[in-house]
């Protein structure tokens, strides 16, 4: 069955954000919903989010999830905010738990926050399936890139997160925490492995010079013409480059923002006594 997909581009972060409806029915779905937030002025704002909304009661629709494909380092998510305001739980990958363990660490986090994955509604692991309408929502481990990472796959549809890329980009970097280039190979073959006219669609795009944002491809564009990896790369091809162009990258620029939000299904940290919310900045930080 094909459900029908709606992609929206925040040209900010370069993040695709996807609203899901099966067909004949008013269930819907949302993946990877964006925050808008203005670092410089340390302001959040929910335009992206609004609009989404917006579209969703024209449409008479009920929001059934909010999917998160990995807690992003490289935008804010919306899910808490969509959450509060339709009712419609949020999942993601029960690797999340390794990533909150982790970066309560880096933030020096109190015991206001627990790594426990209880900022989400649903934890799925490998295989989990959940109901949607007539169709269901296949959950599929993609690790690699981060441990928490999941696919989606809906009907003929995939939702890869920041597994893999348009072909002229590429694949996932691998040196965050967690991270590894040989799991991520393992991943995105097995994604490969599905069938061809699969329906593959981005969460993000970064597209050179003169080509507009694509949102969506096939699995078999993907799986040949990948410019990193492809059904017929080499394992260890793929690591060495990896560990090559990885070690050439900058931090995202909203990846401390984000993580301490993300980590929070997309909540703000609690209030000081004076109503303001802040994030921390931790300096020095190890490099191992």
């Amino acid at each position: 069955m094909k459900p029908e997909v709606q992609s929206f581009f925040d040209q900010d972060t370069g993040t695709w954000t996807h609203l899901v409806q099966a067909a004949g029915s008013t269930q819907a779905l949302v993946i990877d919903p964006v925050l808008d937030y203005d670092a410089a002025a340390a302001r959040i704002t929910t335009r992206s989010a609004d609009a989404l909304l917006a579209l969703v009661t024209e449409r008479g629709l009920k929001l059934a999830w909010i999917l998160e494909t990995h807690a992003h380092a490289d935008h804010l998510s919306a899910g808490d905010y969509l959450r509060g305001r339709t009712g419609a739980g949020i999942a993601i990958g029960r690797g999340i738990l390794d990533v909150q363990r982790h970066f309560k660490t880096v933030f020096g986090l109190g015991d206001e926050f627990r790594a426990d994955g209880s900022q989400f509604d649903c934890l799925l692991g490998d295989g989990r399936v959940l109901p949607f309408a007539e169709l269901v929502i296949e959950a599929i481990a993609t690790p690699g890139h981060t441990p928490d990472s999941l696919s989606y796959r809906i009907g003929d549809a995939l939702f890869v997160g920041d597994t893999f890329f348009a072909p002229d980009v590429g694949a996932a970097r691998c040196d965050f925490p967690g991270g590894d280039a040989a799991t991520l190979f393992a991943s995105i073959q097995r994604l490969y492995a599905l069938p061809d006219a699969t329906r593959v669609f981005l969460c993000h795009d970064y597209p050179p010079a003169g080509r507009e944002p694509r949102a969506e491809l096939s699995l078999a564009e993907a799986a040949s013409t990948n410019r990193q990896l492809r059904r017929d790369s080499e394992r260890d091809e793929f690591v060495a480059f990896r560990s090559k162009c990885d070690a050439t990258l900058s931090m995202p620029r909203l990846i401390l923002p984000a993580l301490q939000i993300n980590i929070r299904a997309g909540a703000l940290p609690p209030a000081d006594g004076n109503g303001v919310h802040y994030l921390r900045l931790p300096l020095q930080l190890p490099t191992s």
